[in-house]
């Protein structure tokens, strides 16, 4: 049975399979699969293997081998298609994304607040558009696309073994030698550290090992095979205890007949047999597992999540303050401040939802040019869904598994996207490629195995490649190297200033840790003098040193005010680096240019309770009741802030 689509004018084909095949041909066997094929599924798997065990790419450690293998990746492709000399013709999906990676750097170029976050955000979204690239075109063979599928399989399998470690051995247990944070103890992330990270993963993949479980015409050994493995990441997510991600996971299971199905009746009751399902395994969950139930009960009291509310109004006033354009790429956390309520202490980095997030950002252009086509994309890909579901489990007989299995990764990627409403996956670097290669499988054109004489896109002479190769290579070499490297000095540099604050070692030791901290932000503001963030905490370290070196407090004010000055040039939208120069001002005792900085922060920032601290120790130098009414300003804000009742007491014993 052939299901024909008729795809616009200019697409790149005329009139094509539902699977973006020619008209008449079927699924391929994969042979004649070459073994520039095999590299790059090898490579893809490599890239995606690497990044999600080391924390889902967060460390910017990570990311700085992740990009290598990404460009590399890339760079074979191109050069694997000039050598075979078949051209390429660009899927229409693929040219979808180049308008919102210009966008997106127009926006990082001249409209972000802080350029140095908008151009990580950028790199980011260039290498998902990557692994989407190289994986639609050139993983082309039924055996290379379900390798790919049964790699990343593997890795959820890993992934949930270390959740089960997580569970029944050690719940502090993190890759690379980390332990887990309080919020997140009692629930699995595996090795991500992030429950909901590893319950998105695992839901990319679930629906596509119940499809092979339940194909019609399946062997005994299929059937075994893939709903055991279902089973097993059913117990996987269940561990994370992620609200956000069994909801939309159930969601999407009961939807699949709708979607999927002909006939109102038949859809209709299938759907409805699926929730009944789910609704009763939830029921006996809730009962059975305590932390479960703890979670759901949680919910159903307070009938709101109040953390994520309060991120999500802060996003939507953002949005409503830029419309067209937003902020800012990555400028999210930092115009936060501006919408922060009192005594709400957390540090959200993101909005904690992918489209309010991209709204706050990117505004409605960046949204309709990202998500708006992505869903125009997937919703033509209907049909093709329809086709392959009915064939893996209508009466149409037996088919390849790599039907079944296409179907079942369009709801694992229905099951994603309506995950991000409640979660930041896309900022997750592993979990953003790995949604990247799902989407390629789902919307691949048919398989041909290694050449398909049959079609010639643009054809390319090797210097397009070399071309191509040259321009990638020398991006990564002078800007996204040094990217990472330096932001990798600055994120050890920031730890260690955190520990030391935390956990304050003997004085000797507190001197040794802090100048190699400062060395580090100093080597980072030479490798990527950009990141306004390496700045400030370069500043930072100076008026610590002042502390503990009385003698030089001056030299280190200036030399801190120097840095500030540096981080304010690339942003003056940024409270703490005006914090920063302030504090620096005191050191070199002008009192009234720190005065001026402490204004704006506090303009900047009105409800973070450590700004007025600071703003309160800075007036009670001179202006003893001023101090008292900033002081009080900021224990309303925080009553437990140490700091500010050590001042407090001080004030009060001068008083008397």
């Amino acid at each position: 049975m052939n299901f024909v689509h008729k795809w616009p004018a200019g697409t790149g084909g005329l009139e094509q399979g539902v699977d973006g095949s020619a008209p008449g041909r079927q699924e391929g066997s994969g042979e004649g699969t070459d073994g520039g094929e095999w590299l790059l599924v090898v490579l893809v798997l490599a890239s995606l293997w690497w990044t999600t065990l080391c924390l889902g790419g967060y460390r910017p450690e990570t990311m700085l081998v992740t990009v290598i293998l990404n460009v590399a990746t890339f760079i074979v492709w191109l050069a694997l298609a000039a050598w075979r000399r078949r051209g390429i013709r660009p899927h229409v999906a693929a040219l979808a994304t180049l308008p919102f990676l210009a966008y997106a750097a127009v926006n990082a170029a001249w409209m972000t607040p802080v350029p140095w976050l908008g151009w990580r955000d950028w790199l980011g979204w260039m290498q998902m558009a990557m692994v989407f690239w190289v994986v639609l075109h050139g993983v082309r063979g039924v055996r290379t696309r379900e390798t790919l599928f049964w790699g990343i399989t593997a890795l959820g399998v890993v992934a949930v073994l270390m959740a089960a470690y997580q569970r029944l051995g050690d719940p502090g247990w993190l890759m690379l030698g980390r332990r887990q944070t309080t919020p997140f103890l009692g629930r699995s992330g595996g090795p991500f550290g992030i429950p909901n990270s590893l319950a998105a993963l695992l839901n990319l993949l679930l629906p596509a090992l119940l499809a092979l479980a339940f194909q019609r015409g399946a062997g005994a050994l299929q059937r075994t095979f893939g709903g055991y493995l279902a089973a097993v990441f059913a117990c996987g997510v269940l561990m994370t205890v992620s609200r956000g991600a069994w909801l939309a996971l159930g969601v999407s299971l009961a939807a699949w007949p709708l979607i999927a199905l002909r006939g109102p009746v038949r859809r209709w009751l299938w759907s409805l047999g699926v929730a009944a399902i789910l609704l009763s395994m939830s029921s006996v969950i809730y009962w059975s597992v305590p932390e479960a139930g703890e979670r759901i009960g949680h919910l159903l009291r307070e009938r709101v999540e109040v953390t994520r509310v309060v991120m999500w109004r802060a996003g939507w006033e953002l949005f409503r303050g830029s419309p067209l354009t937003g902020t800012g790429a990555g400028s999210y956390n930092v115009l936060f401040e501006r919408h922060r309520p009192a005594r709400f202490w957390d540090e959200p980095q993101w909005a904690h939802n992918d489209y309010l997030n991209m709204l706050s950002d990117y505004g409605v252009a960046g949204f309709l040019l990202s998500f708006g086509v992505a869903a125009a994309l997937l919703w033509r890909g209907r049909t093709q869904l329809r086709a392959d579901t009915a064939a893996a489990f209508g009466r149409a007989g037996k088919i390849g598994r790599w039907q079944a299995l296409r179907a079942g990764l369009a709801i694992g990627l229905l099951a994603f996207a309506l995950q991000l409403f409640v979660d930041f996956n896309l900022k997750i670097p592993a979990l953003a490629q790995t949604a990247a290669v799902i989407a390629a499988l789902v919307l691949s054109p048919a398989a041909t195995g290694g050449s398909d004489p049959g079609r010639r896109g643009w054809r390319l002479a090797w210097i397009g490649p070399v071309a191509a190769a040259v321009f990638l290579t020398g991006l990564l070499v002078r800007n996204w190297l040094p990217l990472y490297r330096a932001e990798a000095l600055r994120y050890q540099a920031r730890q260690a200033m955190d520990q030391l604050t935390a956990h304050p070692p003997g004085a000797a030791e507190a001197r040794v840790q802090l100048g190699q901290a400062h060395a580090r932000l100093a080597q980072a503001v030479r490798i990527d003098p950009a990141n306004g963030q390496t700045w400030a905490d370069l500043a930072e370290t100076m008026i610590r040193r002042a502390g503990d070196e009385p003698g030089e407090r001056l030299e280190l004010g200036r030399e801190a005010e120097a840095a500030a000055d540096h981080a304010l040039a690339l942003s003056p939208a940024v409270a703490e680096f005006w914090l920063r120069r302030g504090l620096a001002f005191d050191l070199q005792g002008r009192w009234r240019d720190a005065w001026a900085d402490f204004t704006r922060v506090l303009a900047l920032a009105p409800r973070r309770a450590d700004f007025w601290y600071y703003y309160a120790y800075h007036l009670s130098l001179r202006d003893l009741e001023s101090a008292r009414s900033a002081l009080a300003t900021c224990l309303a804000l925080d009553p437990w802030n140490e700091p500010a009742i050590a001042l407090q007491k001080r004030l009060d014993s001068d008083r008397r």
